[in-house]
């Protein structure tokens, strides 16, 4: 892999770490289900003009939206909005991986070697160490929307590799198309009109610049650049060469949380943060080395990684941040 492939790579994993922080200064300023509903608009409406529709069953297209748009940002934003910490965030994100290994172990009989089973277990003791964390500070609700958030990604990565794309891009862009109208109409019902109103009514102000920013970001940069740079990486060099890359995404994203708004981890989730990495390197890393290619080989992500513990066989695409 040559140098520039490699910086390429690292630049990709800063962009979705750094996603969180934008996530976190759209939040300011709009409701989480709203954005949810807002942000994939804005991905939906150029995806229909411009994207070719993959051509995959309908059902796994749907489930798909649901599963990584719908239940994983619904989880997510609303964890972060309940104050989850933004670093933190992408860290905990990563429960995907295990949840991914256990669900195709279980739904779709996916072959599950030892050395899996023991990054996993590794990973959920170092989710624990973080949980029992934020369960101390009072935060433990937010901690478990984001868990769940991570479980919907794990759904999406099922009917992603149910539905077999040719072009996995052209899947994670039409994936977006599924999810505004249920999140608005969620919206509507639990967040209400009004408040609706009132986020759009004053987000014209010069203190409202850093939310639509945010949002920009997550639009522009974290996903359509992004996942654009991964997926050329991907099909110029071997996915175990690429995918080790990824595990800079909760680094950049506790960093930059540090730095911005000056979130300091305690103890605790510094050593649980170090398991969970540590779990989800032994379980890809190791387990690809006696069950073939790294799972993340279909990685369109904007996001933290959150499958890496995944058998080869289960497709990634598209990734939160």
């Amino acid at each position: 892999m040559p140098f520039r492939h490699r910086l390429l790579a690292g630049l990709v994993a800063v962009m979705w770490g750094v996603n969180f922080l934008a996530i976190h200064l759209s939040l300011e300023q709009f409701p989480p289900l709203f954005l949810v509903a807002l942000r994939f608009a804005l991905l939906a409406v150029p995806t229909v003009l411009f994207v070719p529709r993959p051509n995959v069953p309908i059902r796994w297209l749907v489930g798909y939206g649901l599963g990584f748009g719908v239940i994983q940002f619904t989880f997510l934003y609303t964890g972060m909005a309940a104050g989850m910490p933004t670093g933190l965030a992408s860290l905990v994100l990563q429960a995907s991986g295990p949840f991914t290994l256990v669900l195709g172990a279980l739904l779709l009989r996916e072959r599950v070697r030892l050395v899996q089973w023991a990054g996993i277990l590794l990973a959920i003791l170092g989710m624990g160490l973080v949980g029992l964390s934020q369960a101390e500070a009072a935060q433990f609700l937010p901690f478990v929307l984001v868990l769940v958030g991570g479980l919907g990604w794990a759904l999406g990565n099922l009917s992603s590799r149910l539905a077999k794309p040719a072009k996995p891009l052209h899947l994670a862009m039409w994936m977006s198309v599924v999810v505004p109208v249920p999140m608005l109409a969620l919206s509507l019902v639990v967040e209400g009109p009004s408040a609706i109103g009132h986020s759009l009514a004053t987000s014209w102000s010069p203190a409202a610049a850093p939310a639509w920013a945010g949002l920009v970001y997550t639009v522009v940069i974290a996903t359509v650049a992004g996942s654009g740079v991964w997926t050329w990486l991907l099909a110029r060099h071997p996915a175990g060469v690429v995918a080790p890359f990824s595990m800079l995404v909760p680094i950049v994203g506790i960093l930059t949380a540090a730095v911005v708004l000056g979130e300091r981890p305690t103890l605790l989730e510094y050593v649980g943060g170090a398991i969970v990495v540590t779990g989800v390197i032994v379980g890809s890393r190791l387990g690809r080395d006696t069950a073939g290619p790294d799972p993340r080989s279909d990685r369109t992500a904007d996001g933290p990684p959150r499958d890496a513990l995944a058998p080869r066989r289960l497709h990634r695409t598209m990734g939160a941040r």
